[in-house]
């Protein structure tokens, strides 16, 4: 046995470098980077006068306060042992999408009652755990509940049914 193999050495821990907890650290960035995002789109808005709160002063205070906060978790992810990254799924927010833009290009010729049920059937197809058989029953029940809240307790004017069949 040599010097370079103690027994004691972190032969089983990677070496990081400077990031020590990398969830931390890049969730931190990304904290950032939201509100860096919201201190540019309420750039355009009148802030505080005086004591008068102006339509830009809620968006900028709360964008400095996440500022703060991911800082702070950048910081802890630099200082503090963490979790390295974990695998990220793309399947789920694929479906979700295409589900949401499924919903937006047939809500007007299919109506409402088709469209829904489509769309939650898409989005259902984002995790290998989904039961059919629940899904379609969970798909109904949504749809007829968003068939009775939005055109008559909502009183929005939505077609039900596609424009063929009315």
């Amino acid at each position: 046995m040599t010097m370079s193999e103690a027994p004691d050495s972190a032969a089983g821990k990677p070496a990081r470098g400077f990031i020590k907890g990398p969830q931390d650290f890049y969730g931190g960035l990304a904290l950032m980077g939201i509100a860096l995002f919201a201190l540019w789109a309420s750039s355009d808005l009148q802030g505080m006068r005086g004591f008068s709160f102006g339509p830009g002063t809620a968006p900028r205070m709360f964008a400095y306060l996440l500022l703060a906060l991911g800082a702070g978790v950048v910081l802890t992810g630099v200082l503090a042992e963490g979790p390295p990254l974990q695998r990220y799924g793309i399947r789920g927010p694929v479906f979700v999408t295409l589900s949401i833009l499924a919903f937006a290009v047939a809500i007007r010729p299919l109506g409402l009652v088709v469209s829904a049920f489509v769309s939650f059937m898409i989005a259902a197809m984002g995790s290998d755990e989904t039961k059919w058989k629940e899904a379609v029953i969970v798909g109904i029940c949504l749809t007829i509940g968003c068939a009775l809240l939005f055109p008559y307790a909502l009183g929005l004017p939505l077609d039900l049914f596609p424009r063929v069949l009315r």
